[in-house]
């Protein structure tokens, strides 16, 4: 008999990627499964293309709407990989098998408030998958997946002249400032990599962008920069990318670089869905919670000398303490061929 399967996970961009190995092995494991998945409207793009997705449904303003729609479908099962109270609203009135990751909301309270760490050692995507369990589905070792509509692939031609042969991609975006460099800290990091790099993010990063950007161009010299900066070589080559490319097309820009520096944010997940070199940047937030890159190459870049790191799960405006010496204090010690 059939297996048809809804996946609920609202939000956002890195959390649904990181959701792709649950959706794939449902699919191809389960015989003649039909895979749905609920999410918010925003992140269509995400999912367009992911061949083992039947259908998609979104999430509104109206969740008895929501739930109305969905309970026309007759579902096997849910697995809920939200795990909120809006998911087990939705899942009461489905009145359907479910099962849902364990959010570890104890754990990670423990170690932010009191510094505790009775974190398990697992990723977040082994999490998921434990939700996925009941309907004997296992994990597949085959990585985030993300696929690209032929209409969102760059072409060679978009870039500039200087980055069509090789580039570093540098993601300078967060949802939250506490899990940013600050901008000369993102020029001294640039400095050192010291090749063609492609700064990516959405049109709120585009002004860091320009600065950026305006920095390694020797023809901005009266700008004001802090004076430590002065000192630097100024020798990258700067395109600033940021509000230029839709989802689909940064990740697509994504899989041309040679390596990937990035913020905890969705673009490491894309990243390493793409199986990239990711250089991956903590701020207040810390790996283990379990949302560092999943199943490719990478090099954790925090600083681990801080009493109070971390001081969220997600991020604030601004450091509580004043000194921001989670990005701050950061060294960058890494070496690109």
């Amino acid at each position: 008999m059939p297996k048809k399967v809804l996946i609920i996970r609202f939000s956002s961009i890195g959390d649904i990627v990181l959701t792709t190995p649950v959706v794939r092995a449902i699919k191809t494991q389960l015989e003649n499964a039909e895979v749905h998945y609920c999410t918010k409207k925003q992140y269509h793009g995400i999912l367009e293309a992911n061949p083992y997705i039947d259908k998609i449904h979104f999430l509104e303003d109206d969740l008895n709407a929501l739930a109305k729609k969905l309970k026309e479908e007759q579902f096997d099962f849910v697995v809920d990989l939200h795990n909120n109270l809006r998911t087990r609203i939705l899942k009461n009135k489905l009145k359907k098998p479910s099962a849902a990751f364990p959010k570890l909301n104890w754990e990670k309270w423990l170690v932010v408030n009191l510094k505790v760490n009775k974190l398990p050692n697992i990723h977040i995507v082994d999490r998921y998958l434990e939700a996925a369990k009941p309907l004997g589905i296992k994990k597949d070792l085959l990585g985030l997946d993300y696929f690209i509509p032929e209409k969102d692939e760059v072409e060679d031609d978009w870039l500039p002249e200087t980055h069509r042969k090789e580039f570093v991609a540098f993601a300078i975006g967060g949802q939250h400032e506490t899990k940013k460099l600050p901008l000369d800290r993102m020029i001294e990091l640039c400095d050192k990599i010291n090749k063609p790099i492609v700064v990516l993010g959405g049109k709120e990063d585009a002004e860091n962008g320009r600065k950026i950007e305006e920095f390694f161009d020797r023809k901005h010299e009266k700008e004001s920069f802090k004076e430590p900066l002065k000192e630097l070589g100024k020798k990258a080559l700067i395109y600033n990318a940021c509000g230029k490319f839709n989802i689909n097309q940064s990740a697509s820009i994504l899989k041309k670089a040679t390596y990937v520096f990035t913020h905890d944010t969705g673009m490491m997940h894309i990243a390493a869905a793409m199986q990239k070199n990711v250089f991956s940047i903590w701020g207040n937030t810390i790996p283990e919670f379990g949302m560092y890159p999943y199943q490719t190459k990478f090099t954790l870049l925090e600083n681990k000398n801080l009493s109070c790191r971390p001081c969220s799960k997600i991020g604030y405006d601004k450091c509580p303490k004043g000194h921001f010496k989670c990005m701050n204090d950061i060294i960058f010690d890494f070496w690109l061929p």
